[in-house]
């Protein structure tokens, strides 16, 4: 009668002893583990990443765009919609009770110059609450005043890369500088914040958003974000300013996006891009799975004889059977295992080599990538050992 420790040992020492052919098996698992670690470690990187850099704007806080949502796309009203969100709208949705800070924005690209530097450079045009909505601090001066939004003063901040590359360490805080055709007045210089969501908020200028929209020739506003009391429900804030704007422009060609319903937009692009990495990895754990096959089936042909001797001594046809899929397991773990370390490993070294790159390994990621590889080697060995398990002891010892 054989013992479970003597399956297990002659298990180790089946793949033990054909030490070649066991590596070349476990690679082909070793590479698809170490593919799915890797893709999914950095899928699940930038979620962490971007979901991150979501929260540094607070929860409470809504974004108006100008027309309505399609059925399957994006809001079309930046490309022009029956009535465009203006200054005004911006001036209206500041004046609801639970709105705390509104900022109108457009957005632009045009040259920069001061004396004999220029510098081509994104062009915001917002309102005076930006450190209130994006969290963006002052190093230098103050930002935009509380002006007449209709017809503010021309005065610009400087982004930090801004003011370096057009005045080095000079102080620029009353100098006059050309934005596209027209002439501002410098009166602060942001904090470095670096980049969020792929906007260099560090290499840009702000200006007034009504000398924005005179400056690129615009009817309208890109959106308005609004900030709403922690105390106050989304949908409440959403609702008013519905019913406002509705009023307003005489139909509902806006809409309206809570930080919320951003994220969940953004989770779910997220989630397939992580799934399709994901299965990407998963195709080389699939052909590690038939190389596991291939060579069990090998396994069998080879060892007939011994299979039927086993048979013959009193082994019942289910300790055949495991002894042939723990032959499969082990491989299949192993392969795993170091898979785990390549693929783990790689995204620890992508992480260090590129800074900027977002790569994360959850834990319940590689147990799962594990258990995958076992499960695999189980699916593969199946056929085999129940080939192996039913050979007739008979017919098994007389082969050769």
């Amino acid at each position: 009668m054989m013992l479970t420790r003597d399956l297990i040992k002659l298990s180790i020492g089946a793949v033990v002893a054909q030490k070649m052919r066991s590596v070349l098996t476990a690679l082909g698992i070793t590479v698809g583990i170490a593919a799915v670690v890797l893709l999914t470690s950095i899928g699940e990187g930038i979620h962490k990443y971007v979901a991150n850099e979501f929260a540094t704007f607070g929860t409470n806080v809504l974004a108006v765009v100008p027309g309505k949502t399609m059925t399957h796309g994006s809001p079309v009203g930046i490309f022009g919609s029956v009535r465009p969100l203006t200054i005004e709208d911006s001036k209206a949705i500041r004046e609801i009770p639970a709105v705390e800070a509104v900022l109108p924005i457009t957005q632009g690209n045009t040259e920069v110059k001061v004396k004999n530097r220029s510098r081509r450079t994104t062009v915001y045009g917002v309102g005076s609450e930006l450190s209130k909505v994006l969290h963006v601090n002052i190093s230098m001066g103050r930002f935009l005043p509380d002006d007449d939004p209709i017809s503010p003063r021309a005065f610009v901040v400087l982004g930090a890369k801004v003011k370096t590359e057009l005045f080095q360490d000079q102080n620029p805080l009353g100098e006059k500088i050309r934005v596209g055709d027209q002439r501002y007045v410098v009166i602060g210089v942001t904090e470095s914040k670096g980049q969020i969501l792929g906007t260099d908020l560090d290499d840009c200028v702000y200006i007034p958003a009504a000398r924005s929209l005179d400056l690129f020739n615009r009817e309208g506003l890109m959106k308005i974000n609004v900030v709403h009391s922690e105390y106050v429900e989304a949908e409440t804030v959403v609702k008013q300013i519905s019913h406002l704007l509705e009023a307003r422009h005489g139909s509902e060609d806006f809409t309206i996006q809570t930080q919320e319903q951003m994220m969940e937009v953004l989770d779910s692009v997220l989630d397939i891009l992580t799934f399709a990495v994901g299965a990407l990895g998963s195709i080389s754990l699939f052909v590690g799975g038939i190389g596991i096959l291939t060579i069990m089936t090998i396994a069998v042909n080879e060892r007939t004889s011994e299979i039927g001797l086993f048979i013959a001594l009193g082994a019942r046809k289910g300790q055949v059977l495991m002894l042939f899929l723990g032959e499969a397991i082990i491989l299949a773990a192993l392969g795993g295992l170091a898979g785990l370390v390549v693929g783990a490993g790689g995204a620890h070294l992508l992480g260090v080599m590129f800074p900027a790159l977002p790569v994360y390994t959850p834990l319940a990621y590689v147990i799962l990538a594990e258990s995958l590889a076992i499960a695999i080697g189980l699916i593969a060995g199946v056929l085999p050992a129940r080939r192996a398990a039913n050979l007739q002891p008979v017919d098994a010892l007389r082969a050769e």
